[in-house]
Order: C-alpha cells, then structure tokens, then sequence
C-alpha cells in the first residue's frame, strides 16, 4: 500500500520540532507551543511521543501567517492620517483603540 505524500523541498514528508524550529528561526520551545496550542498540526508517533509536523501543514501555517500580517498591516497602517479628525499633525497610532499620537517635537 503506498500513502499519498508530498515531501517538500527537504525530501522528507515530515520534520522533528527541532527542523520546524530551525525553518522559522524561532527555539524548540516555541514551536512545541505552537503545536500544543493546535496552531500548527502536528501528530504524536512512537511508544515516547515523538512530535512530528508534516512539511505541507508547516507550509500552510507559514502561508496563514503571511495572510494574517498582511490583514494586520492593512488595517494598521503606519503613520496614517487620523481618521477621527484628531489634532492637526496627529497620527493614528496603530494599537487598535482609536487614539492618536501627536506626530512632532518630542518635549521633555
């Protein structure tokens, strides 16, 4: 019987958490977290529960993540006018809760 695979660019269908943590360049820990929390499928083999990521679902987690940003960065942009026609020279400051920032001198 022969599975249905797509190994990827690697060759290899499915990658330890230390591959997956090299690939994002983020530490073991984290991608563990990432697993646990369901953000990144993964499944659990063998008699000590080795943790394995398929290459396709590390490509569509990377793939979410770039759409996600993208969404992010559209509806935050940086240094964008005030929409609330805040102060002359503000600036909406990005962090989602409608107040401004004022965009000049920095007093101390």
């Amino acid at each position: 019987m022969t599975v249905p695979s797509d190994p990827g660019p690697t060759g290899r269908r499915f990658l330890q958490l230390a591959d997956v943590a090299e690939v994002l360049n983020i530490s073991s820990a984290q991608v563990y977290a990432l697993v646990r929390s369901g953000d990144l499928p993964a499944i659990k083999i063998g008699g000590r529960g080795q943790w394995r990521v398929e290459v396709s679902e590390l490509e569509a987690y990377i793939a979410r993540m770039y759409a996600e940003t993208r969404a992010f960065v559209t509806t935050h942009r940086f240094g964008r006018p005030a929409e609330d026609g805040g102060p002359p020279g503000a600036v909406d400051d990005g962090d989602g809760d409608g107040g401004d920032t004022e965009a000049g001198p920095v007093t101390r």
